[in-house]
């Protein structure tokens, strides 16, 4: 099945035909001519990144969105962004030459995108700026489940620690040491992005984003059934993918996470392109002497095209996942020529990414890390993650499930992904603005099942019902983990004003 059948075939899914069904439909734009855009939904990860972008062009920048705070709104104020609260066709200025709409908040539907039109004002999504973004430049596209977010990241400190002066967009709050989760650089070749599989614009464009990338690397993490609402089944999953990494030019590279059986079974295809790494014995970068140390981990790599092994790779994250993930920044940055020593040091100076087990301090004693761990098996490799650092130490879990669909599809995997962890608090389900109430799947039901593997977990219920909980059970010495791609984050505003007190 090719992707203008799967476009097609998800299309009717949803009872709409998509906008665009073909490339030729896709507006170009010269963003060197353009003097103002305007972004619908600016303050998700992505556009805001995509906002910094644009902004390095030279180009200005206005905004809409809610008034719900997001991790962006500091770089947005830090970098003089403004926006408007609310979505309205008052938003959008006559002026403007270009309007970009994500896909929340309706996608293509939403009534500044329909004032835009009405008006004359060219429109494009995202994910067809993202993808003129990339062909400017030579792309390496990140895709997979887990670690897209942070391998790009990673990446784009070391290709900056060599000078090769990277532009990329990463959907992420910030980017630390560099300050930015977006940026263009003129004079740099390389270009990049994570390669998402979800759709364009639900219900209207039905196409995987990362369909209309061009990259000339591709590093694939983990294939798994992440997107329930989207796809019927795991099979169609495989089969997006599947499409993707045959736009792989015959000189590019498709850089696979041998460690997982499911990217391996799609990624043998292309064998001609492939480079893999993990831990197995027979990849072409093999990891090995991992240790942890000091809340450090220490490795080295096994390069057997050239029989040699890099010794003592150190990086400031937790956990056998993010080596894995520093490893294949280091195979992209190898293939592209960059010399030992500077992939060694980009991969040290790296300090990780808003919301990517992020240190938020000490609350009621225990240290606090933030993740955007929303699937089992993200929760498994973050908690994981965290004994590995904390070996001695009380594991405490606070999870928001993410969307019914998901929460429902991957009911009992949930359930058994939180064994690490000595106690587990279960928040209510955070809807996302693409799908109705679902009556039929709940927290509580998730948190009795989860108690026949776990004993030690609770229904906490919302913001202020969580905060009580944590100050009642949280103990001196605990290390907590709040995971989820919702509004948890929120929480810290909470923990910090009783700190305060």
């Amino acid at each position: 099945m090719n992707v203008d059948e799967l476009n097609s075939d998800m299309s009717s899914s949803f009872g709409g035909d998509p906008a665009h069904k073909s490339g030729e439909d896709v507006i170009k734009m010269d963003f060197n001519k353009i003097k103002k855009v305007h972004l619908t939904g600016i303050k998700g990860v992505g556009m805001t990144a995509m906002a910094l972008y644009l902004q390095d062009i030279g180009i200005n920048i206005s905004g809409s969105d809610v008034s719900e705070v997001f991790v962006t709104d500091e770089i947005l104020k830090k970098r003089n962004i403004k926006w408007l609260t609310g979505l309205s066709d008052k938003n959008v200025d006559k002026d403007t030459d270009l309007l970009i709409t994500t896909a929340a908040h309706g996608g293509l539907g939403n009534v500044e995108v329909e004032y835009a039109k009405k008006k004359g004002i060219p429109v494009m999504t995202y994910a067809e700026v993202l993808a003129q973004a990339a062909g400017e430049k030579e792309t390496i596209g990140v895709c997979g489940v887990g670690g897209k977010t942070s391998i790009s990241s990673i990446l784009s400190v070391v290709l900056d620690t060599a000078g090769m002066k990277p532009s990329f967009i990463v959907g992420v709050g910030n980017i630390y040491p560099l300050g930015v989760p977006g940026k263009y650089e003129k004079d740099g070749r390389n270009f990049i992005c994570e390669a998402d599989d979800y759709v364009i614009s639900p219900g209207i464009d039905n196409r995987p984003k990362f369909s209309l990338l061009t990259p000339k690397i591709v590093i694939a993490t983990n294939i798994e059934y992440d997107h329930p609402d989207i796809y019927e089944n795991f099979e169609k999953t495989k089969e997006v993918f599947t499409q993707f990494f045959q736009k792989i030019p015959k000189f590019g590279h498709l850089i696979a996470n041998a460690d997982n059986a499911n990217t391996m079974s799609v990624a043998k295809n292309f064998r001609n392109n492939l480079v893999t790494y993990g831990f197995e014995d027979s990849v072409d970068y093999r990891i090995q002497k991992l240790k942890f140390e000091n809340q450090k981990s220490i490795f080295s790599i096994y390069n057997k095209k050239k029989k040699k092994v890099i010794e003592n790779i150190r990086i400031n994250l937790p956990g056998k996942f993010n080596v894995e993930n520093a490893t294949a920044a280091y195979v992209a940055g190898d293939l592209l020529g960059i010399d030992e020593i500077s992939l060694k040091s980009g991969l040290e100076r790296y300090l990780g990414c808003r919301r990517r087990f992020e240190d938020m301090g000490m609350f009621f004693g225990g240290k606090f890390f933030d993740d955007y761990a929303h699937h089992p098996g993200e929760i498994v490799a973050t908690l994981k993650a965290a004994k590995d650092w904390f070996p001695k130490r009380r594991l405490v879990a606070v999870f928001q499930p993410h969307t019914y669909s998901r929460t429902k599809a991957l009911f009992d995997d949930f359930a058994r992904s939180f064994s690490e962890a000595n106690l587990v608090a279960l928040m209510d389900i955070y809807s996302s603005a693409r799908e109705k109430f679902d009556p039929g799947i709940s927290s509580e039901e998730l948190a009795k099942k989860t108690k026949t593997f776990n004993k030690n977990c609770f229904y906490v219920g919302d913001h202020k019902m969580t905060v009580k909980w944590m100050e009642e059970n949280i103990k001196s010495g605990d290390v907590v983990i709040t995971m989820g791609a919702g509004d948890i984050f929120h929480i810290y505003n909470d923990l910090k004003s009783i700190s305060v007190k």
